[in-house]
């Protein structure tokens, strides 16, 4: 049996899980690498799964069997030990990860007449199914619940409120994972007959061949036409004195706990701090950001982190931004952060200081791939590596870390490899969303980065107590803003702190990409009472005093 354990941070959290799987009744061996991120088990007949993943959730840890492939399988290992693109097959490629991005471009490949070899050393699915966007929104959506009815009733009627044991959150988070799992990877896996699937570990050999260290044992090399490496980012820790060896948790260790600590330190000020913050505070912890930088989202126009700080501290959550930490200590099962003049006590701490490219055991300097300082492998509008014929996509390049933009490179990388005409990745009008209560969503430019570009721009933001919707919600925190080409009035970029504002922001995008004016966009029809009148609304502003409208004046 081989699996992956999540919640490793060490060598020693490897020896630990190791040590407990040895222990079990049934259990002939164990082999954990916090390298590989997972191992493998010889195991009796009578021992079932929930047996090695309890003993393994009781240590503190998460074990994932990694998906079989048998032998006679339309998708198990072909005979032999190399693959060869001579001999009339298809244009192979070798794709290098089983994430969005890969699952992308290997169904484009296959679509395009191709056949893919897919590499994956851990879970299929990547970073956002199993450990990022789908149990984070499951945990937001959690603790909105076991929020609203403590803090809004209406007309002193709550919600009804949930089970909100922490233990049966944890398994409705798997739960929903497992079954995404499943169906948007595992089945289609089994359902392409074009596609191999190797479960190990990948490293070059040179620029058009791949060895493969194979999950349970044994060795193969594969030759590919073209080779993909989409083997997304782990999140990263700082090198703060005191931290190596504590129990701290990452926001993968966070999403799938099993307890709400009464008190969280949580190190970082980017969107995982901000959503996972939120989310623990709303479930019953104490929480206090500690930010390196200035301010919340730092990235962003400064009014949306200060605004969302704002919302936030109301809700009882502390920040501090004093710099780096001094020191980290972890002593009878309470951290202590020394923030110079100030000891911060709590249960739990939670790094999240951003994420690090899964690169450095690939063997690159064989192929010949460039990395930045980073370790972000450098890829162009293409997709295409400083190599010919090797292509990256997702949170190991240095494009922006979003499942989307990750899914996109992968489709358009996998046209790259099999046609002659190549198609690129325009990025020029990206929307992000941050999952907070209330909501950050973004596109396009910002007034600052207008000025950058020479760019004469005009700036409105409409307050959400002028729409309708919001004022029937009785939710009227946060705003919209809208910047303009000064001299042709060209909608330039959005940005929006508000509930819902994740559903608003394409409509914005589309605009932008359509290169629409204000005027224009003010004078489309938009249905009354949506959230999305709030763009038609900032749109107005620029000829108008939206006070003085009526509630769905034209």
């Amino acid at each position: 049996m081989t699996f992956q354990i999540q919640g490793m941070t060490c060598d020693h959290c490897a020896r630990t899980v190791e040590n407990t799987l040895r222990k079990i009744p049934g259990v002939f061996s164990a082999s954990v690498s916090f390298s590989a991120g997972g191992g493998s088990a010889e195991v009796g007949d009578g021992l079932s799964l929930p047996a090695l993943e309890g003993a393994v959730r009781e240590a503190g840890y998460r074990l994932i069997p990694v998906i079989p492939v048998t032998p006679g399988d339309p998708v198990s290992s072909r005979t032999g030990d190399v693959f060869s693109p001579a001999g009339g097959f298809a244009r192979h490629v070798v794709i290098i990860g089983a994430g969005s991005g890969a699952f992308a471009a290997a169904l484009r490949v296959v679509e395009l007449g191709g056949r893919v070899t897919l590499i994956e050393r851990g879970t299929l699915g990547g970073t956002c199914v199993n450990v990022g966007c789908v149990p984070s929104k499951i945990l937001i959506r959690q603790a909105d619940h076991a929020w609203k009815p403590r803090t809004q009733p209406f007309d002193g009627i709550g919600y009804p409120a949930p089970d909100l044991h922490p233990l049966l959150l944890k398994r409705q988070r798997e739960r929903r994972v497992l079954e995404l799992q499943e169906e948007k990877y595992a089945r289609i896996l089994r359902e392409m007959p074009q596609v191999t699937f190797l479960a190990g570990r990948a490293s070059f050999v040179d620029a058009r061949t791949v060895r493969v260290l194979v999950n349970g044992g044994g060795e193969r090399t594969v030759e590919a036409d073209r080779i993909l490496i989409a083997t997304g980012g782990r999140p990263s820790v700082p090198e703060l004195p005191g931290l190596p060896g504590t129990p701290y948790w990452t926001s993968t260790d966070a999403l799938f706990s099993n307890s709400v600590p009464s008190r969280l330190i949580v190190l970082g000020s980017g969107f995982v701090a901000a959503e996972i913050g939120q989310s623990f505070h709303r479930l019953g912890a104490r929480v206090t950001v500690v930010g390196r930088q200035g301010s919340l989202l730092n990235r962003m126009d400064p009014d949306l982190g200060k605004g969302l700080e704002g919302y936030l501290q109301e809700e009882g959550i502390r920040f501090v931004f004093r710099g780096e930490p001094r020191n980290v200590d972890y002593q009878k099962g309470l951290f202590r952060m020394d923030l110079g003049g100030e000891t911060l006590e709590a249960e739990a701490l939670l790094v999240a200081t951003g994420r690090t490219p899964n690169t450095g055991d690939l063997a690159l300097d064989k192929a010949g791939v460039s990395t930045n300082a980073k370790g972000e492998i450098v890829v162009n509008e293409r997709l295409e590596t400083n190599v010919p014929g090797i292509y990256a996509v997702g949170d190991c390049t240095n494009l922006p870390k979003f499942v989307y933009v990750a899914a996109a490179g992968g489709t358009r990388a996998a046209i790259n490899m099999m046609g002659d005409d190549p198609v690129s990745l325009d990025l020029s009008v990206l929307p992000e969303v941050i999952f907070t209560d209330p909501q950050v969503a973004v596109v396009g430019l910002t007034e600052a980065d207008a000025r950058k570009r020479g760019i004469a721009a005009e700036v409105r933001t409409v307050s959400l107590d002028q729409v309708p919707r919001a004022l029937a919600n009785f939710d009227t925190r946060g705003w919209v803003r809208m910047v303009a080409e000064a001299t042709t009035g060209r909608l330039l970029g959005v940005q929006i702190l508000a509930p819902e504002g994740g559903e608003v922001i394409q409509t914005a995008a589309l605009a932008i990409s359509a290169g629409k004016t204000v005027r224009e966009i003010g004078d489309q029809l938009f249905p009354y009472l949506t959230m999305v009148e709030s763009l038609k609304l900032c749109a107005q502003s620029f000829h108008k005093d939206v006070r003085q409208l009526s509630c769905c004046a034209g």
